[in-house]
């Protein structure tokens, strides 16, 4: 029945879907949290840059964001991104769109996280005579990240699928092989089967191991 899928790169696609996933995690928590660091700054230039990236990235569509990011960045701007391998280059350009869009989900997330935690507490810290960055990070970031595993976890999941959206640029991830066995084979429907399994066993053990994770973390209050 599965017959048809020996003579494709299954396992290979899947992988570099992975890869884009991780990758982009790490970007967008990165700078997700110096967003809603600015979010809640002192600084009204920064809280005003924070806001309105947030509110103008969650409103561009992905597709228009990695779409930039090819014929933006890379085709008109020659922006390579160290690199001179076209496959290379879609692959960080994809990178770069996914971390620019979700890491406005994750600002979201973590801003949340930290309006969980006690305003005193940050009053105590500044009474001891630590500064803004010392406060937010030794005391509200570490309580804020312990309260928002669950959304962050929902942010990773979709930042899953999201990839897909990678293969309008040309990486070959998972979406770009099904659309080229689509137009290959006479299987529509088990294909379909195939590659939706495939996203359920990369999202479903995450969901459910985050989701026990972020009971045992949770700042009880």
């Amino acid at each position: 029945m599965f017959d048809f899928l020996s003579g494709y790169d299954l396992l290979g696609a899947f992988w570099v879907t992975v890869q884009l996933t991780l990758l982009a995690a790490v970007g967008s928590l990165v700078w997700g949290t110096l967003l809603a660091a600015m979010r809640v700054g002192p600084v009204p230039l920064m809280r005003g840059f924070g806001t309105a990236y947030v509110n103008i990235v969650r409103n561009i569509p992905l597709t228009v964001i990695i779409l930039f990011t090819s014929l933006g960045l890379n085709q008109t701007l020659g922006v390579s991104l160290g690199s001179q391998d076209f496959d290379t280059i879609n692959f960080r350009l994809a990178v770069l769109g996914l971390v620019a869009y979700t890491s406005a989900f994750v600002c979201e997330a973590i801003r949340s996280g930290i309006n969980t935690v006690p305003v005193g507490q940050a009053e105590a810290a500044r009474a001891l005579g630590l500064n803004f960055t010392q406060v937010l990070t030794l005391v509200v970031l570490p309580q804020a990240f312990r309260s928002v595993v669950g959304p962050l976890t929902n942010v990773l999941i979709a930042l899953t699928k999201n990839t897909t959206v990678a293969a309008a640029i040309g990486v070959a991830e998972a979406a770009l092989l099904m659309k080229e066995m689509i137009e290959n084979e006479a299987e529509l429907l088990l294909i379909s089967a195939v590659f939706a399994f495939g996203f359920v066993v990369l999202t479903l053990p995450t969901g459910l191991i985050l989701g026990w994770v972020g009971k045992k973390v949770a700042v009880k209050r």
